[in-house]
């Protein structure tokens, strides 16, 4: 791998882990659990390097704010590891399996005595599959991305802690509220992430990087 790249992992996964550091909002029925913002920069990895390192990218950090952060390897460490990382990989991958992701968690869901009886929660995991068909609008990929991480945490912490039917009616506006905040800080970061990529670009060879020119700002004429 060329050391260029190296050195830009290194710097991405430094930012992501100040980022896992900021909460943003508990997690309601975890209440001891809070996503970060981590969820913001975490999956766009993908877009920048590529799909697998951009996972890889992904799991040092969660890797390492586990070492870091000194909490006991639990069944909900466990589960806090893998959301992103399918997210960063629906983020970054034109592959068709992104999609079977969020239908296998569908299935998952439905098959649970309780989720059967919120069978109709399920549903929000129909986003990732309709927004992998205009792949190549960021919001749409930044909300399948964010609703692929849902879609994995969700159906993990259901079989994990069997959350009651209620909870799961009471979470629809507010998952609502909160994937779209989600997938517009997503968007934001990657925007900003190649805004300022080809800003020194002239300075710094980033052609080992993936910067699209579509979501620069300020572009020189």
């Amino acid at each position: 791998m060329d050391m260029r790249k190296v050195a830009f992992v290194g710097l991405f996964t430094i930012i992501s882990l100040a980022a896992y550091q900021l909460k943003f909002s508990t997690i309601l029925g975890v209440p001891s659990q809070n996503f970060n913002f981590f969820q913001f920069i975490g999956p766009i990895g993908a877009g920048i390097f590529n799909p697998i390192l951009g996972v890889a990218s992904v799991l040092f950090v969660e890797a390492l704010n586990f070492l870091i952060s000194g909490k006991a390897l639990d069944p909900v460490t466990l589960i806090r590891f893998t959301p992103m990382m399918f997210a960063a990989f629906y983020f970054g991958s034109r592959s068709r399996f992104r999609v079977a992701v969020p239908l296998g968690c569908m299935a998952l869901f439905i098959l649970n005595p309780i989720g059967r009886q919120a069978w109709y929660y399920s549903l929000y995991w129909l986003i990732p599959v309709a927004a992998a068909i205009w792949k190549d609008r960021l919001f749409l990929r930044s909300l399948g991305a964010t609703f692929t991480a849902h879609a994995i945490g969700s159906v993990a912490f259901l079989y994990a802690f069997s959350i009651p039917a209620d909870v799961w009616a009471t979470l629809v506006p507010i998952t609502a509220f909160e994937r779209l905040c989600f997938a517009v800080g997503i968007s934001i970061s990657y925007i900003a992430v190649n805004t300022i990529l080809s800003s020194i670009s002239s300075r710094v060879d980033v052609r080992t990087l993936k910067v699209d020119p579509r979501y620069v700002l300020f572009r020189e004429k």
